[in-house]
């Protein structure tokens, strides 16, 4: 049987400066590297291997994925790296306090901001400091200037169908690092979550979660890998 465990990276600087981040390239912290170490010692502990990783062009998901692999003594394994699981773009809010942008905005504006599943936030001027057009990493890329989850779900969807699922078919034991909202798009596919549904899923950073899968890659079970 198919076997996926999804981990959102560990704690980021701008996680724990309440920022919104998207695809701004931040690092993770002391307490972030240690939740990632831990998923892969918890992994290796629970007798988990695998044959391929995937992980987006961001160091937080990046390094995530390293050290975590690093403590199963499975650096060796290949990786693909793609920004089609890079966290959903937050346009004009990136960057920005979330207190701050509630006291700014009202708490309403920004909660759909955030949840709604298809009302993106103001896109980012150009020419702003978070630019990524220059970029070397998505050199030919269509950056967004901003993303909704619904968004965010219509691109890392053609990614899993193209690239992960064929891997699965072939009987490859996967590992995706990546972020909440790219996350959240796997899972919503996966576990076959409603719309309005999805947008209120929290996903904890450093927590594997792992999908039992049968042949036609349809979930048999999902669960958080501590909790079993």
């Amino acid at each position: 049987m198919p076997m996926l465990v999804l981990i959102r990276h560990g704690q980021s600087a701008w996680n724990l400066e309440n920022r919104f981040t998207g695809w701004w390239d931040v690092d993770v912290t002391e307490k972030g590297a240690e939740e990632a170490r831990l998923a892969g010692e918890l992994m290796a502990a629970k007798g988990l291997d695998f044959d391929m990783c995937f992980t987006s062009l961001q160091t937080r998901a990046i390094k995530t994925l390293n050290l975590a692999l690093e403590a199963m003594g499975r650096l060796w394994l290949p990786v693909e790296k793609d920004w089609r699981l890079n966290e959903r773009h937050y346009g004009g809010l990136t960057g920005l306090n979330k207190a701050e942008t509630a006291a700014k905005h009202g708490d309403e504006q920004v909660h759909i901001w955030r949840r709604s599943f298809d009302i993106p936030p103001p896109p980012l001027e150009p020419g702003s400091e978070y630019d990524l057009s220059k970029d070397r990493r998505y050199a030919g890329i269509a950056i967004p200037n901003t993303e909704s989850l619904k968004d965010t779900i219509a691109r890392v969807l053609p990614y899993w169908d193209g690239r992960i699922a064929p891997a699965l078919k072939d009987g490859q034991r996967v590992l995706i690092s990546a972020h909440g909202n790219s996350l959240r798009a796997l899972v919503k596919h996966l576990s076959n979550i409603p719309d309005d549904e999805i947008t209120g899923l929290e996903i904890p950073t450093g927590q594997p979660i792992v999908y039992q899968l049968n042949d036609n890659l349809e979930a048999t079970d999902r669960y958080y890998l501590n909790e079993r």
